[in-house]
């Protein structure tokens, strides 16, 4: 399988893989890229993957449903126009004979699912939207603290060659402020280095890994100390309490330049 990174809008990506003659798409929020990417590379449209209900996300879903005749696979708990298979925790999707696990990962919007799937040879999949970036993750515009700390978890304990597929070139702003949150960590300066050689080259950030995000992203490492020291001095948060800590991490990023 070939994992296809679409740039659209201005900073999102639309995640297409394909075996050279079908194809998925994730989270169509344009149509006219998917579209010109099928035809250019001769494939045919099998399944739409969607995460959550936001514009960017499904702004294109239609036309593409219309154009190529794929199923459409989505979140129970959201406003997604049908015709399409809702999905919830632990449904399971089939596509391009690959296994999808889905994941309810709320936090940014409420009903907001993710799909596993460690079929593929070239490594584990993970296409999570908007709730995890590489160094960051979203914005809590419907959840709580708790909900996406919990859900983070839940891709946190994903193995770790499992490439993360998210949905924005968030990068290198997030690891601006992982590094003000943990200035001693190695591991994370070598990976800004990384990734500003790839943005410098034009290359995407992404796919991530679990792994690598363990290492460097203060959203999944907000239990270790040295963050937890950080979200004190920031606004006073108690280290014994983990969801204080992640919320305090969450609204410093919120407010930072």
């Amino acid at each position: 399988m070939k994992l296809v990174p679409l740039p659209a809008f201005q900073d999102n990506y639309l995640w297409v893989l394909h075996d050279g003659h079908r194809a998925l798409v994730v989270d169509p929020g344009d149509a006219r890229p998917v579209l010109d990417f099928l035809a250019q590379a001769g494939l045919q449209l099998e399944a739409i993957l969607v995460t959550h209900h936001h514009a960017d996300h499904i702004g294109g879903l239609a036309q593409v449903r219309e154009a190529t005749g794929a199923a459409v696979y989505g979140p129970s708990r959201e406003a997604i126009p049908g015709p399409l298979q809702r999905l919830a925790q632990g449904d399971r999707a089939t596509v391009l004979g690959l296994d999808f696990r889905v994941i309810d990962v709320p936090g940014h919007t409420a009903g907001h699912i993710a799909y596993f799937s460690d079929g593929d040879e070239g490594g584990p999949l993970l296409f999570c939207g908007d709730t995890l970036f590489s160094g960051g993750c979203g914005r809590l515009f419907e959840g709580t603290p708790a909900q996406m700390l919990a859900s983070l978890d839940s891709l946190a304990a994903l193995p770790d060659a499992t490439r993360v597929c998210c949905a924005h070139e968030y990068t290198l702003s997030n690891l601006r402020f992982a590094r003000a949150v943990e200035p001693g960590n190695e591991a994370l300066a070598a990976y800004q280095r990384h990734c500003e050689d790839l943005r410098a080259r034009g290359e995407p950030t992404l796919p991530a890994t679990i792994g690598e995000e363990r290492r460097i992203n203060p959203f999944l490492r907000s239990r270790e100390p040295a963050v937890a020291a950080a979200a004190r001095a920031f606004n006073g948060a108690s280290a014994e309490d983990e969801v204080a800590v992640f919320a305090a991490i969450r609204q410093w990023k919120n407010e930072f330049r």
